[in-house]
């Protein structure tokens, strides 16, 4: 017995000295710098961006609009313990149907997207889409994967910040992410739509009715192309299948009408 006792005394002690040894090999320090690092990258790379962006394009500053927009954003937010303030939103004077994250928490919306939307429920449904991008971290894994994180690290602190900005730009508004990250995405949006009693199915809907419009450019607009558009809209429904619904519009028909009417006049 006492044998047994002395072994799993130096079992023990061999297992701490073990975890212990793997730990010291960790450089702690090295990796804080590098997760600092990453996050003032992004925070320039946003910021550069979006002043590439506000230098060259219509921006829609409308307070009326703009307010809409944000009531449209904010139960998704409530419901799902989102910082709202956190979101850098902009809207954008472009007929292109697309929405897109920025680095650093923008979120750019083409007035384009919000006037082809028959529902405002679909709308909400691409914003929920967006913020999970922006949640889950997907914006800097799409931009680490397609240009690599050392020249993402020049460009931040470089002189040819804004030749490289419109390079990151054009990545991000039209290309899609990996279907793998889409899919996280739609499914995001989809559970917090449900969180805030906001039907998910015209999403869906909208997702089919871009697949079928001839007249969008495939290559800059929010879906990428008819197959996988198809194939995201069943697997939305497929996911929600069952799942009790229910319907509470942010805004009353009158005020999406008039939202869109308003949009589309800027």
């Amino acid at each position: 017995m006492t044998k047994k006792i002395l072994l799993q005394a130096v079992l023990l002690v061999a297992s701490f000295f073990l975890v212990w040894f793997g730990f010291s090999q960790v450089d702690f320090m090295k990796m804080f710098k590098v997760e600092k690092r990453t996050e003032n990258m992004e925070h320039k790379l946003g910021d550069m961006i979006w002043k590439q962006i506000e230098d060259s394009e219509d921006i829609v500053t409308n307070d009326t609009i703009v307010k809409s927009l944000d009531k449209l954003l904010k139960p998704l937010c409530d419901a799902n313990d989102i910082d709202q303030d956190s979101l850098k939103v902009h809207i954008i004077k472009k007929d292109e149907i697309n929405a897109f994250a920025l680095p650093n928490n923008h979120l750019v919306v083409y007035t384009g997207l919000i006037k082809d939307c028959k529902r405002q429920e679909a709308l909400q449904g691409v914003l929920g889409h967006e913020i999970a991008h922006i949640e889950n971290h997907h914006v800097m894994k799409k931009l680490s994967k397609e240009i690599g994180y050392s020249v993402l690290l020049t460009a931040a602190g470089g002189s040819k910040g804004g030749q490289m900005a419109r390079e990151i730009l054009k990545t991000l508004s039209s290309s899609a992410y990996d279907r793998s990250l889409e899919k996280e995405a739609d499914i995001a949006s989809v559970k917090y739509m449900i969180e805030a009693k906001i039907d998910p199915r015209p999403m869906a809907d909208f997702m089919y009715q871009m697949a079928q419009d001839i007249r969008i450019d495939k290559s800059m607009y929010w879906i990428a192309d008819h197959p996988e558009s198809e194939e995201r809209a069943k697997y939305i429904l497929e996911y929600i299948k069952g799942k009790k619904l229910k319907s509470n519009p942010t805004l009353s028909e009158k005020d999406w009408k008039t939202f869109q009417e308003q949009v589309g006049n800027e």
